[in-house]
């Protein structure tokens, strides 16, 4: 029983101490996920996203929605987040990879990625349904219902050589 308290005890301060370093994460934008992530060993991730709605959701916005930023919050990555935060990634690039994965400025090493544990502890999110409501919900005015699991299906990008 003490051991399973010491590993829920430990889980938290990680996740405390993982939420307070993640102020010094920077979002350095879709094009340096591309430099690992479109290799078709690894899944083509980044084709996948650029062939994808959240690459193209500011083009989605009339002129006058893309300086609001009711829309924006949601419609770019570069937008939404505190300005000193923003290394490379640019609001055109509409919904990075960053938005679900979080900022990558430290754990893009290709020695944290190698493991997801390290990759986490530097920053890397694995989305789940919170982090995709956060923009499919009521507030939007095209809201039409949001399935998570049936949207999760339209734009997967596993990577293969992850599951081996």
């Amino acid at each position: 029983m003490n051991r399973k308290k010491i590993m829920i005890l430990l889980s938290m301060v990680i996740f405390v101490c993982t939420t307070l370093a993640a102020q010094d994460y920077k979002y350095i934008g879709a094009s340096k996920c591309k430099m690992c992530h479109n290799k078709a060993d690894k899944g083509e991730q980044y084709k996948k996203w650029m062939d994808g709605p959240h690459s193209k959701a500011m083009e989605s916005l009339t002129a006058e929605e893309a300086k609001d930023p009711k829309c924006l919050k949601c419609h770019s990555t570069a937008a939404a987040v505190d300005p000193s935060l923003v290394a490379s990634i640019k609001v055109e690039e509409g919904v990075s990879c960053e938005s679900c994965h979080g900022p990558g400025s430290i754990y893009k090493k290709k020695t944290i990625m190698e493991s997801r544990d390290e990759s986490m502890a530097n920053g890397l999110i694995l989305p789940e349904e919170k982090v995709c409501k956060e923009c499919h919900n009521e507030e939007s005015p095209n809201y039409k219902g949001f399935d998570y699991a049936e949207y999760c299906e339209k734009i997967a990008h596993p990577n293969p050589a992850a599951a081996n």
